[in-house]
């Protein structure tokens, strides 16, 4: 079982041991570590990226209750130190935080998140009417969303049995196992740049500045 440390920590460097080492037919290695810093692709956010000693990961996997980061180079075993790519889990952070915003604006104006994507270039969050709900206006929501993220809302967490739940100041917190900014501000500007409407559903298409 790998600790995941990211679920309860910001930071991006510490020291872990390497349990385990397979060279794949691809040439790449598949590391198991005690414990990580890297979050695993999964959950509507991309894999952190970054070193574990002196092998680039090039993504990290979720398999059953380990993590498998995948390396460019072999990684004795024992005593090694990971490194998280900062700029990369700081878009990934500040999208998915975004998302969660989007979904709280959306439902106070009548529309229910059902679910999300928050890849760079292709982030979404999906809605459906709950039957009484107004015209969408994209505007609208990107408006409210980005008063949510300038009122500089402090992150808070809690875990409800084996669910990690994330919100924002009195928002609602969303069961979520992503990374996510420490307060609303560091989200940025979230420009919503299409919505599509398909079978009943809203994709709203968004970005941050």
């Amino acid at each position: 079982m790998t600790q995941r440390l990211y679920l309860q920590s910001d930071e991006l460097e510490t020291a872990s041991v390497a349990l385990r080492c397979t060279r794949t037919d691809d040439g790449h290695y598949h590391v198991v570590l005690s414990a990580t810093l890297f979050h695993p692709q999964g959950g509507g956010q991309p894999s952190d990226i970054g070193t574990i000693g002196t092998a680039n990961v090039l993504r990290a996997l979720l398999d059953g209750d380990e993590v498998i980061h995948v390396c460019d180079a072999e990684v004795p075993l024992g005593s090694t130190h990971l490194r998280v790519d900062a700029n990369a889990r700081d878009l990934h952070a500040r999208l998915h935080s975004a998302g969660h915003l989007l979904g709280y604006c959306g439902e106070q104006l009548g529309w229910t998140p059902v679910k999300a994507h928050h890849w760079p270039g292709e982030a979404r969050v999906v809605f459906e009417s709950r039957g009484d709900a107004p015209p969408f206006h994209a505007d609208l929501i990107e408006q409210h969303a980005n008063a949510q993220a300038a009122a500089d809302l402090p992150r808070h967490s809690h875990v409800e049995g084996a669910v990690r739940k994330i919100g924002y100041g009195p928002q609602p917190a969303y069961p979520c196992g992503g990374t996510h900014v420490v307060s609303s501000a560091r989200v940025g500007r979230i420009v919503v740049s299409k919505v599509k409407e398909k079978k009943g559903q809203l994709s709203v298409h968004y970005t941050v500045e």
